[in-house]
């Protein structure tokens, strides 16, 4: 059969979701033909090694009327039996069989965003909610990253529960040796790694990391993450409320990520908001211990290897990192629970479980 795979998104933060995924279907020896669709800048963002691989370029933005119009009439002509969607935005009109994944329903909950106005962001979550409905009615197979967000889906459109299908990420240590950051040796701090858009909740922590500064002065916050307009406005807030021992370092290589993961006194994860959550699976894979907060599917996920706060409460996530800094013995015993929890999530597991899917929708599909 021919399937092809959405991949339009393969280099955002997202795109490890659909890298790892086609990595490890080429690994299963699928006798399958895929056509994976990408951008015209991501034509050699990842290349196959086996022959029934393809990259084809679908240049269609999401959310756009190109996407709508020009992206149904090339699924039309590409004619595949069926199609992964890797995310929600697709062509509405396109009725070949499908399988969606849906990493999370942020967005319908998001009550600001730092790049729209309130006016833009509330019709585009209009939009948003219009399009996933029909998506969630029309997809043979949802998948999504984690049970919470499985059950959001069936919460948020009645559909047979049999149509949704959980299948967990994975987190694995980065393909390079770790390197020193000369800025933080011999320096105790505390780190995040990620985006900065407001349901992260960056400003959270960096006002429960000034508190800790009343008890630790030396102790720092390292935030790794593109330097985008969010972080930087973060960046002038911070300065103007005369905040310090806080350095955005923006990108840094994965060998730098690997040691400033091993040598943290501890990983934080503030965010009101998740799908799956894979920094602190990443965090803990180098020993790093995880304080979290304990929304969404947080604790689904990271299980009893991290120490949790309630998000919304700054004094409570300062508390619970002053917990992990303070005893010893409680983080030796987090980095090991940390190295059996991230035992538990595969990127084999979850490509043997979508390849399952797909041939469950085909072998349906043909006997229509």
């Amino acid at each position: 059969m021919h399937i092809a795979v959405d991949a339009r998104i393969i280099s955002s933060g997202t795109g490890r979701y659909i890298e790892r995924l086609l990595t490890h279907l080429e690994k299963l020896d699928s006798p399958h033909r895929f056509s994976v669709l990408v951008r015209k800048k991501d034509e050699n963002y990842w290349k196959p090694s086996k022959k029934n691989f393809r990259v084809v370029v679908a240049d269609y933005a999401d959310y756009s009327f190109a996407e709508q119009i020009g992206f149904y009439f090339f699924l039309k002509k590409l004619g595949p039996d069926l199609v992964h969607f890797c995310m929600p935005q697709q062509p509405l009109l396109y009725r070949g069989a499908s399988v969606t994944t849906i990493h999370d329903l942020n967005l319908l909950r998001i009550t600001e965003n730092n790049k729209m106005s309130p006016i833009v962001l509330k019709f585009k979550k209009a939009v948003f909610e219009k399009m996933l409905r029909s998506v969630v009615k029309r997809s043979k197979r949802i998948i999504t990253p984690s049970e919470y967000t499985r059950q959001d889906v069936l919460d948020f459109e009645s559909i047979p529960k049999n149509r949704v299908v959980c299948t967990y990420e994975a987190a694995e240590q980065l393909d390079a040796r770790a390197q020193a950051v000369d800025k933080f040796k011999k320096r105790d701090f505390i780190m995040y790694v990620g985006r900065a858009e407001s349901y992260k909740n960056n400003r959270a922590l960096i006002k429960a990391h000034q508190e800790l500064l009343e008890k630790y002065p030396d102790l720092r916050l390292v935030i790794v993450g593109k330097k985008d307009e969010i972080r930087l406005s973060d960046m002038k807030w911070a300065r103007e409320n005369g905040y310090t021992n806080i350095d955005f370092v923006g990108f840094m290589s994965d060998a730098q990520l690997a040691w400033l993961y091993q040598n943290c006194k501890a990983y934080v994860f503030p965010s009101f908001m998740e799908g799956f959550g894979l920094p602190p699976l990443e965090a803990m894979h180098y020993g790093a211990p995880v304080v979290s907060s304990n929304a969404t599917c947080l604790p689904e996920v990271l299980g009893d290897a991290a120490v949790y706060f309630d998000p919304s409460n700054k004094k409570e996530m300062s508390k619970m990192i002053e917990k992990v800094l303070k005893d010893e013995k409680l983080r030796k015993q987090m980095i090991e629970k940390g190295y059996q929890q991230v035992k538990k999530y595969s990127w084999e597991r979850m490509a043997k479980q979508t390849l399952e899917i797909y041939n469950e929708v085909l072998t349906n599909s043909a006997e229509r």
